[in-house]
């Protein structure tokens, strides 16, 4: 089994460039599938508690004999929850059946807002040990340095809707001045699997679209978390460190972007 390649995190470790999501795998329905991805050997899964499905996913955790310290797990905190943060990272832990989790993310803006109170109890939260790591989702650069200037604490992580039409350089750049690992989600739902530039590709490669959007990913330092219930394309979307995109095809997918 190949091992994923992983990204170093500010705040020490490393996270692997992909991961499962499991995203609208509700309940019961992401036991299967999470069990099908730590067979297949991905070792970063992706989770929250808006998923209403970590109590399942632990369960699948749980059952899968991986070690811990081979595990990936992130969870988020739903922006709802403000003035509950202690209570949901317990609950989290509680239903992973772990004792830490490596990455905790704000889901959402709260209120429309980057919430400096709000981030400073996830720092409390990495500094009890609870979360190795800690980060934001759906956030605009300006919200994150709006939460660097209140606290000085960075986020390792920021989890946005990313694929080729979500393509943005100076979005790139921020990250890249800041230490901030991107990670995208929807990358396939956002994207079109039939247009001629990556159909172009994936033929030449041999391999799927999917494949490329992924592998794209990849090229430019960026996570991507997959999401599938069905074994097989779980087992594909893992499948993208047996061929590279050239410069050139990375600039062309690049240009995808509207």
């Amino acid at each position: 089994m190949t091992s994923t390649p992983t990204l170093p995190l500010r705040d020490g470790g490393a996270i692997p460039v992909v991961g499962f999501g499991t995203w609208l795998l509700e309940g019961a329905t992401a036991y299967q599938p999470v069990r099908d991805a730590l067979d297949i050997g991905y070792r970063h899964i992706d989770t929250a508690t808006g998923y209403s499905n970590e109590e399942h996913v632990g369960r699948a955790i749980a059952d899968s004999g991986v070690a811990r310290e081979d595990l990936f797990i992130t969870t988020k905190l739903p922006p709802d929850h403000a003035g509950r943060e202690a209570q949901t990272i317990e609950e989290s832990l509680r239903f992973l059946k772990l004792d830490y989790v490596d990455l905790w993310l704000i889901h959402w803006p709260v209120d429309g807002a980057a919430a400096p109170p709000v981030w400073k109890q996830l720092i409390a939260a990495r500094d009890r040990g609870q979360v190795r790591a800690i980060g934001v989702s759906n956030y605009s650069a300006a919200f994150i340095d709006e939460l660097i200037d209140a606290t000085g604490v960075t986020p390792a992580v920021n989890q946005i809707p990313w694929s080729p039409r979500d393509h943005d350089e100076k979005r790139l750049a921020h990250a890249a001045d800041n230490r901030i690992v991107l990670e995208g989600y929807s990358g396939l739902k956002r994207s079109n699997l039939a247009d001629p530039t990556l159909v172009a590709i994936a033929e030449s490669h041999g391999v799927s679209v999917p494949q490329v959007i992924i592998r794209w990913h990849v090229e430019h330092d960026i996570v991507v978390i997959p999401k599938s219930a069905h074994r097989e394309r779980i087992a594909a979307n893992l499948d993208v460190f047996g061929f590279a995109l050239t410069s050139d095809e990375v600039t062309k997918i690049d240009a995808l972007a509207g």
